[in-house]
């Protein structure tokens, strides 16, 4: 075959996104001395499908370099663009953002392009990452019109992205989410370069996630997988998707395969996408710290945090499970504190705290984080942000002895999680409805609700829950509206321990021990460590011999 052949089968590769097929005929073109400014480019795209980014940076820095010796200043901005972009998301953040700055003077004096709608974008989610949504909205329209008037659908779909983040960062979600589903439409039809269809793709996933709906997240990854099933030598972006697809699997209950989806995106997205690969990790340890794998969880979530990704809430809860409390709270109060205007993002820690505050005793901090998150879930309309509310307005009210009022709500979160199909969640949600019967007396109905969570538990494989409904079942009911915590800190009451031999025998505080204590005597109206003392005796929560 002569070369010239073999460089048009490459371009024909390239227009068919055949990546694989393309790379190696533009190399093989390129040692002939044969490729064009335009030819780098695409042998620079067909590279970062396959995840070879380093060869990728290198073309489009030949494309950019060659297109500015032919005087294609536009051309040029566009090689630099994905250049700039390419190297922030591989964790080059300085040399990402010189280029960007390179690509905005090459600009500056030329006629409107797509290179100046693809500035707007990156400006766009700058300044919605800065909390000024207004203004993001303005650029996103800016994209839009520009995109129309260019006849450009990548810059339009763009536009209509950005405008959708943005209304549902305003809480107007129900407008935001219909300018997601047109942009993914647009992304899914194959009428976008599938550079920026995948773009929107994660976009909107991200909103799926933060707003907790688990149906759209669900239909699209399942659209998204199909597109991406037929080029199975792809590795970049389908890398990239795999990260959602974990979350969606790991909601569905299916965690061998979210677990084996995050491993490999973080192992695809290492190198080429850090912020994708850090988000693999915090799932991995999500996935883990379910499963029962401490150690697992905490090296998952150490691997997210190197990579810039918070590890909250997960690893707060992580220390939950270990009994360090106050490390839990701890942990929480801080991430709070750091994040303190993105709602969507409040919500998710405002759910642990709840959960983390009632174990603690701190039915204050409990209560304010129910309320915040109950007036998020109202703002959203979300169903999956809702179900949360109603599950963390359960345990409040169980930690506050109001075992009927616990159970309406717990009652609620549960029917949303299985509508949801949630499987854990639910099965959550009927331990503490299980607590709730127990309170109430009704211990045929605790059975049932802790067998039922039991089941699942198992078949999902949630070995350490599952030994805990296991355990619950067959455990006496816990008197006077006592939680487990306040039982065990009441035992040790019993046999003489001080506050601080109960704190460091518990892995919490003093002030920790302190509040359960108020919250004992409350409950049981004592007024005395000698009376608690008796009735635990009287109740049989501890034995002579214990003492």
């Amino acid at each position: 075959m002569e070369t010239s052949d073999v460089l048009v089968a490459a371009r024909e590769a390239y227009s068919r996104h055949d990546w694989h097929s393309a790379c190696k005929g533009f190399a093989a073109a390129r040692e002939q001395g044969e490729l064009s400014p335009d030819d780098c480019h695409a042998a620079a795209k067909s590279a970062w499908w396959l995840g070879r980014i380093a060869e990728c940076l290198e073309g489009f820095e030949e494309a950019y370099r060659r297109f500015l010796a032919a005087g294609q200043p536009l051309q040029a901005a566009m090689s630099a663009l994905l250049l700039g972009i390419h190297s922030q998301e591989r964790g080059e953040t300085a040399r990402g953002s010189a280029w960007l700055s390179r690509v905005r003077r090459l600009v500056a004096d030329e006629p409107d392009s797509a290179v100046h709608g693809y500035l707007l974008y990156t400006d766009m989610f700058a300044t919605m990452g800065d909390g000024d949504v207004e203004n993001a909205l303005s650029y996103a329209r800016r994209m839009e019109a520009l995109g129309n008037r260019l006849g450009d659908p990548n810059v339009a779909a763009l536009g209509v992205l950005g405008q959708g983040r943005a209304l549902v960062k305003q809480g107007l979600v129900g407008d935001g989410l219909s300018l997601l589903d047109e942009a993914m439409l647009a992304a899914v039809s194959d009428q976008l370069d599938p550079t920026w269809a995948g773009a929107i793709y994660c976009h909107l996933m991200d909103v799926c996630q933060e707003l907790l709906d688990l149906r759209r997240a669900v239909e699209w990854t399942m659209v998204a997988t199909r597109q991406l099933d037929v080029h199975p030598e792809v590795s970049t972006l389908p890398g990239i998707c795999r990260v959602h697809r974990a979350q969606v699997l790991q909601v569905q209950g299916d965690w061998r395969r979210a677990e084996r989806e995050a491993s490999r995106a973080c192992q695809d997205m290492s190198h080429v996408h850090v912020l994708s690969a850090a988000e693999g990790h915090y799932e991995l340890g999500e996935i883990r710290r379910l499963k029962g794998d401490r150690t697992g969880a905490e090296e998952s979530f150490k691997h997210a945090h190197r990579l810039g990704r918070d590890p909250q809430p997960g690893l707060a809860l992580l220390r939950l499970t270990e009994g360090r409390v106050d490390v839990a709270v701890g942990s929480l109060r801080a991430a709070l504190a750091c994040e303190r205007n993105d709602r969507l993002k409040r919500a998710r820690l405002c759910a642990a705290q709840v959960e983390v505050a009632t174990v603690a005793g701190d039915l204050t901090t409990a209560a304010g984080a129910c309320a915040e998150l109950e007036s998020t879930a109202h703002a959203y309309g979300s169903s999956g942000l809702e179900a949360t509310a109603s599950q963390a307005r359960g345990r409040v009210h169980l930690a506050e002895g109001s075992a009927s009022e616990a159970l309406a709500a717990l009652r609620a979160a549960c029917r949303s999680w299985q509508d949801l199909d949630a499987p854990y969640e639910a099965a959550r949600t009927r331990v503490l409805i299980a607590e709730a019967y127990r309170a109430l007396g009704d211990d045929s109905a605790v059975e049932l609700e802790l067998e039922a969570a039991r089941v699942v538990f198992q078949r999902l494989g949630a070995a350490t829950d599952a030994r805990h409904a296991a355990e619950r079942a067959a455990s006496a009911p816990l008197p006077g509206g006592l939680s487990d915590r306040e039982v065990e800190v009441l035992r040790l009451v019993a046999t003489g321990r001080s506050n601080r031999e109960i704190a460091a025998e518990l892995v919490i505080s003093e002030k920790t021990v302190h509040r359960h204590l108020s919250n004992i005597f409350g409950k049981l109206e004592l007024s005395s460590r000698t009376a608690a003392a008796a009735f635990a005796y009287d109740h049989g929560l501890v034995s002579q011999r214990d003492g």
